[in-house]
């Protein structure tokens, strides 16, 4: 199982980037799946989380601006980013709680590799 996550880069403050992130793999069912970020010099903390039915929570910190979407049929999440600021630039991560294989296995956290969003002033 994998997790890829893409769309990071540089962009100035008011700008907007889009994440995605596609799960492969040998997977029998997806759960909640969420995206995390780690700025610098600080510790990882959670922007959002999206249920299987689409309902997404935000942290505070995101809410309004930053949207989670996801497509089962795909495997897939994005995160939609808009006013970034100087205070998002974090390498981001995407994670999904699935079971992988079949029902009789236990669902597990896994994480993608990160990727870098900038925000430039």
């Amino acid at each position: 199982v994998q997790l890829q996550a893409s769309g990071g880069g540089l962009v100035q403050t008011g700008g907007s980037l889009k994440l995605s992130c596609a799960a492969s793999g040998s997977i029998f069912s997806l759960n909640d799946m969420g995206w995390y970020r780690q700025p610098p010099g600080k510790e990882r903390e959670e922007v959002a989380r999206i249920t299987t039915d689409g309902f997404a929570q935000y942290a505070d910190s995101v809410r309004g601006r930053f949207t989670a979407s996801r497509d089962s049929s795909e495997k897939a999440m994005y995160l939609q980013m808009n006013s970034l600021n100087t205070e998002d630039t974090a390498v981001y991560f995407c994670f999904a709680n699935l079971t992988p294989y079949s029902k009789y296995h236990a669902a597990l956290d896994y994480w993608g590799k990160g990727t870098q969003v900038t925000v430039s002033s």
